[in-house]
Order: C-alpha cells, then structure tokens, then sequence
C-alpha cells in the first residue's frame, strides 16, 4: 500500500509539473512569438554558416567546394605559427587590444570621479554630452577626421610647418600607428564606460559621505575609502568582461587606418585574415586564423563570466 501510495504522490507531482509547464507556455506565449523572428535570423545568418569551418581542415578549393576540397587537417593552424605575418599579426593585437582595455578602464574611471565633483548640473550634464557624443560615431567618420588633422596637410602639420619644423605622416609611421590607434579608440569610447560608472556613483548611500565628513574626513579620503570601494564591484564587472576582447583588437578601425607603411605594427589578425582569405584567396588559412581566433576568446569570455560571478556576483544565465 506505501508502494502505491507514493507512485500516486509522484505520478501527481509529475502531472502537476507538466500542467505548470503548459500554464507557463502559454501564458509567455506572446513573448516567445517575439523572439522567435530574432532567433529564426540567427540560426540561419549565425549558425548555419557554422558549417564552412570545416574549411580550415582542409585546402578549399572555390570550383571543387567544400565537399570536394582535400583534406589538410591541422596544417592551416601548424602555419599559423610558422608564417612571420601572422605571428607579428597576434602580437599587434594583444598589444592593441590590452591597451586599449586597460586604457579603457583606468580613464573612465578618472573621468567619472572628476565629474562627479562637478556640482553645477547644467555643466556636469554638458561635459557627460560631449564626451559621450564620439561613441556614436562610425569608424569611417573618426578615420576621415584623423586623416585630416594627422595627414601631410593636417592641422599638426600646418603648425609644425609655421614653427619651423618638418612635416610628418602620422598615419605612415610604423613606430606611432598604436599610439594613435589606442588614443584614438580612448576618445571615442570612454565616454559610454564613464557614464556606467557615474551611475553606479550614484547608487551609493550619501549618509556615507556625510558621517565621513563630519569624521574630518576631506574629498580625496572620502574618494579613496567610500566612492572606489562603492564602485569596485562595476570596475571588475567591466573588466572581466573586457577580457573576451583580448583578440579583438577592433577591425573597423584599423583597417580605416592602416596601410601597407605600418603593416609591421598595425595588422592585426582580423585585418590579416581579411587579406589572407578574401584579397589573396587563401580560404583555407584565413578560416584557420579566424576559427583560432574565436576559440580564445571563447575561453576567455567564458572564464569571464565565471570570474565575475565569483568575484562581483555578476551572472547572466
């Protein structure tokens, strides 16, 4: 009798379970209905183009097709550590794109504690416009207006020119082509990190700042043992995230930017993979680089989020 007792309790459980499930169902029904153009996009521009991976494991040949190419296995990825340009390629990129992260970090940062001082709202509204502006411009935008102030007859190069000086091409220098692809990409995208942390400002409890100061406590203390702690949290957030895009070093911008001049220290492996598979017909190689790239950030993006989780409570699934 307890045998059947406790059959009938699991068979109730499990038939209420899926009355619940069907409940819920239909009840988001109207939202599912919602997500699933964006989803039917995705799987057919997302993942169904998946399928030509395959072509980095083999010597593709465009009129023989996927099904016909030869079969190379892992040669395409042993030459991404043999050919010199693709090796300099990875090099360019950590260097940019880390940069560009820790650049990324640190000024907002700055740039948000300073604005946060700023007691005029009028003003602090008006400087949050402007910095915030340049993020939405495209690269193509930003790389005409570097061309005319950097090019040999920029505004620098006029002023250098009336001072006496020789004229430089800025954007044809090996040896400044990261600078001004790192500053470049600073001041076009702080704003929008300097905002989220202006925000987070925002959210801590003002008592503190007023016990600290009736403590004696002046700005710069109450900055260092109240506002960075309070925001902490969001600064690792930010750059625990920021560690997927090790290897993207931002392809829009330096391919604007670059030239065959500054190859050396501006090619970076989107770039490279670009010439290699659609300029020089290398498929096979490009699509190894490519698929190398993406399981590293993959990884990355992956211990990402579990860092974040573990060290700022910070999840999405």
């Amino acid at each position: 009798m307890k045998l059947i007792n406790k059959a009938g309790k699991s068979q109730g459980k499990t038939g209420t379970a899926g009355i619940s499930w069907k409940r819920e169902f239909h009840r988001n029904l109207p939202l599912y209905m919602l997500v699933l153009p964006a989803a039917i996009l995705a799987i057919i521009f997302c993942y169904i183009p998946m399928a030509g991976l395959i072509m980095a494991f083999q010597n593709y040949k465009p009129w023989l097709g996927i099904f016909g190419s030869e079969f190379a296995g892992l040669d395409n990825f042993r030459q991404i550590f043999e050919f010199r340009e693709s090796y300099q390629a990875i090099i360019n990129t950590l260097i940019i794109a880390v940069s560009k992260i820790v650049l990324g970090l640190i000024v907002p940062v700055i740039m948000a504690l300073l604005l946060n001082e700023v007691k005029q709202l009028g003003l602090k509204k008006s400087i949050q416009t402007l910095v915030y502006l340049p993020h939405f411009l495209s690269w193509v935008t930003v790389a005409g207006m570097l061309r005319d102030i950097l090019g040999l007859d920029g505004i620098i190069n006029v002023f250098l020119q009336k001072i006496g000086m020789e004229p430089v091409f800025f954007l044809g220098e090996a040896g400044m082509f990261r600078q001004i692809a790192v500053l470049s990409d600073l001041w076009k995208g702080f704003g929008f990190g300097m905002i989220v942390y202006l925000a987070a400002i925002s959210n801590i409890d003002q008592n503190l700042y007023e016990a600290a100061e009736m403590d004696g406590a002046n700005k710069w203390q109450q900055t260092l043992h109240i506002t960075l702690p309070g925001i902490m949290p969001m600064v690792i957030v930010m750059a625990t995230l920021s560690l997927g895009n090790v290897l993207n070093a931002g392809f829009d911008q330096i391919f604007n930017l670059y030239s065959p001049l500054t190859y050396s220290t501006g090619d970076i492996i989107d770039t490279y993979v670009y010439r290699q598979s659609l300029v020089n017909g290398q498929y096979s190689f490009g699509t190894a680089v490519g698929l190398f790239k993406s399981g590293i950030g993959l990884l990355l993006t992956v211990a990402a989020y579990k860092i974040a989780y573990r060290f700022a409570g910070y999840r999405i699934f």
